[in-house]
């Protein structure tokens, strides 16, 4: 499982180095994609093929399980990790998220989470703000 947050860089080549903690868990190989609320999805692979299976299953469904179909598998790409534990972000994965150089890397259970660092300092204030009425409407306390 991951989890935890980490401040790291996207260098000039558009590569960004995972966390060592995460790096054994996500192996050699990852899938990035589009993410919810503009962030990016780093998936193993593993976890990566039951997430396409759950997609696919509904790519013929709703006009929303169609976007989000499109959304998730149109824009994936596998990428190797390097001996540095660096992945390469693609230009389109780049803008789609609005990555600036610097960033940050959350672990979210079964996938990392690539965020631009001033987006996730807003996102990250407006959850805290409103958690409790979040869990009060999930039933949660």
């Amino acid at each position: 499982m991951f989890i935890g947050e980490y401040l790291h860089t996207l260098d000039p080549k558009n590569r960004i180095s995972l966390p060592a903690k995460f790096r054994k868990d996500l192996g050699r190989a990852v899938v990035v994609t589009r993410g919810l609320d503009h962030c990016l999805f780093v998936y193993p692979k593993k976890a990566w093929q039951v997430e396409a299976e759950a997609r696919a299953k509904f790519a013929g469904g709703t006009a929303a399980a169609r976007g989000l179909a499109r959304l998730f598998l149109a824009g994936a790409m596998e990428a190797e990790v390097d001996s540095a534990g660096r992945v390469l972000i693609p230009d389109h994965l780049k803008s789609f998220a609005k990555l600036g150089a610097k960033t940050v890397i959350a672990g979210v259970a079964n996938r990392v989470e690539i965020w631009d660092e001033e987006a996730w300092k807003s996102y990250t204030k407006a959850i805290e703000r409103d958690a409790d009425s979040f869990a009060e409407s999930l039933g949660n306390s």
